[in-house]
């Protein structure tokens, strides 16, 4: 084969964005061009000398296009290091010529994963790129000799460095490190994205089942994850720590989650702030299943990751107001959500209260004109089907510890009251059942220790994140005050001992849902029916950690 003086570039996309002004500025600076199927015909189309691959290979693309680069002509030159002697010398033996750039970008693997209707196996896997991943990496690790770009809005950095440059062997090697690290990164996220859709397909997804065994033989063998990074938040849980946000790949275009949303007004949102908008928002989804249709708007007040209030009303105002006089000292500096669009009354009503974040799923025109008048104050839109907050579904979570991560599945608790059981004498009143049902759903959401204090469908003492649950008890009906007497009391955890039932009753506690399961719950039960305090057992312990 005849070889060209000219340096050569292999261009290749799925996502043919800005390719062929890319290739008309390679054509000008010498390149030769390279290209395969609808690329080629592309560039050729605008009016551009390419070569095929095919004729670069002599052998023709084969099996509707299934293998088209996959040849030593095209991954000889690509990996060849040019540096070495003994490569150069073997390269020019074989009659192949030098490739000094390829831009590729892959079939869009996540975006037919999510079309709907669902494409059936054999159509899905027909999107899994093969060559173009073997071209990406194979350049990327010879990045010494060849400049790999794998997004379009990096087109006019190459261009703009070759220019610098004056001839692509002079690129500088920060340059071409920086690019063949996006590019694994690239083909890394694509292959995350593969395992994770044919897990779900072919193992099922664990948030999916409802049986914990079901759950478990679901986990993943391997844990992978891929995210792009947003953009840099201006620091961490405190100053001295760098932070960014990262959004799920299949998030992307959606304003229907926390990542996603979008954010008016005030300041850049912080870690922190992302941190208490988290808690607060799956709090109020928790809420707006639909099961108090007599009290529809909800509204979580969270400051800290701890709801220091929330309610449910008939109103929205009503649900506001009541969740302030849960801690209105706490709420100072809060993240405030709603599962209805905002209303102009209750934008009045918050208007003296400094407010870190609102968020909702829409706004009415004049309560988002009243609420942008806080210059400090962050407006997120979480959008939502029929512009109320989706109910909170269950998902797969994953921490961080030393070494490792541990996963689990996290999900609203689900308690068949219908089996949960009255252990004292006296009865609970169904008033106080259904405020016990509200209790727990907040109580689910409150770091443990907990102990949520509530009258109806509000809080008034919520006690979070003690090491004593008697101390949280305390917390709570500080907190509560005079409303303390006649409240609903729910516990994230048995009771250890009498004291923390005791201090309850003695605020004035009526009623108490716990889960039970100690080996001292009949000595708690005992002194309940000695206090007059009635009390169910769940079965269902709410830690939360």
């Amino acid at each position: 084969m005849e070889q060209s003086h000219k340096p050569r570039a292999l261009l290749s996309v799925y996502d043919k964005t800005g390719i062929v002004d890319f290739a008309k500025s390679l054509d000008e600076l010498g390149f030769q061009l390279i290209s395969t199927g609808g690329t080629a015909r592309k560039l050729k189309d605008a009016g551009l000398s390419v070569i095929s691959v095919s004729d670069v290979t002599g052998h023709p693309e084969i099996f509707d296009g299934r293998v088209k680069s996959l040849h030593p002509a095209i991954h000889g030159p690509l990996l060849a290091r040019l540096e070495s002697e003994e490569d150069r010398v073997g390269l020019a033996e074989l009659g192949y010529g030098p490739i000094n750039l390829v831009a590729c970008n892959l079939y869009p693997f996540s975006e037919a994963a999510s079309q709907q209707p669902r494409l059936d196996d054999p159509e899905l896997l027909e999107m899994i790129d093969i060559g173009g991943p073997t071209m990406v990496r194979a350049s990327a690790k010879n990045h010494r000799n060849v400049i790999i770009v794998c997004n379009p809005v990096n087109y006019s950095k190459v261009i703009a460095e070759l220019q610098a440059a004056g001839s692509s062997d002079a690129v500088s090697s920060q340059f071409r490190q920086n690019l063949a690290l996006e590019a694994f990164e690239h083909t890394a996220g694509y292959d995350s994205a593969i395992s994770s859709e044919l897990h779900a397909r072919w193992i099922g997804r664990p948030e999916t089942f409802d049986d914990k065994s079901e759950q478990e033989q679901r986990l993943p063998a391997a844990l992978l994850s891929s995210a792009h990074k947003v953009h840099n938040l201006r620091y961490g849980e405190n100053g001295h720590q760098a932070a960014a946000m990262y959004i799920d790949p299949k998030e992307t275009g959606k304003h229907s989650t926390l990542v996603t949303a979008h954010v008016e007004g005030g300041k850049q949102m912080s870690y922190n702030n992302y941190s208490d908008a988290d808690a607060t928002l799956r709090l109020c989804r928790s809420l707006s299943t639909g099961e108090w249709p007599n009290t529809p708007h909800a509204c979580v007040i969270v400051k800290h990751n701890n709801p220091c209030g929330a309610a449910l009303g008939e109103t929205q105002l009503e649900a506001y107001e009541a969740a302030l006089a849960s801690d209105p000292e706490s709420a100072f500096g809060s993240i405030i959500c709603f599962n209805e669009p905002l209303e102009l009354s209750t934008a009045k009503a918050m208007e003296p209260l400094f407010i870190e974040v609102l968020m909702a799923p829409d706004y009415n025109l004049e309560a988002k004109e009243f609420v942008m008048q806080k210059k400090n104050r962050r407006i997120l839109t979480i959008e939502s089907p029929n512009n109320r907050l989706a109910a909170l579904e269950r998902i797969l979570v994953k921490k961080p510890i030393e070494g490792g991560w541990i996963v689990q599945t996290e999900e609203a608790p689900i308690i068949d009251w219908d089996k949960a059981k009255v252990v004292t004498k006296i009865q609970p009143s169904q008033a106080e059942l259904d405020s016990m049902r509200f209790a727990v759903r907040v109580c689910e959401q409150v770091k443990s220790n907990a102990i949520v204090m509530v009258q109806g469908t509000a809080t008034v003492g919520i006690g979070p994140g003690q090491t004593s649950r008697v101390e949280a008890v305390r917390i709570a009906a500080r907190r509560a005050g005079q409303r303390a007497k006649g409240s609903v009391l729910a516990s994230d955890a048995f009771f250890p001992f009498k004291d923390g039932l005791e201090q309850a009753a003695g605020a004035g506690a009526s009623a108490i849902v716990q889960p039970g399961g100690s080996i001292r719950d009949q000595e708690v039960i005992d002194a309940a029916d000695a206090l007059g305090v009635s009390m169910l057992f769940t079965g269902h312990r709410l830690f939360r950690h």
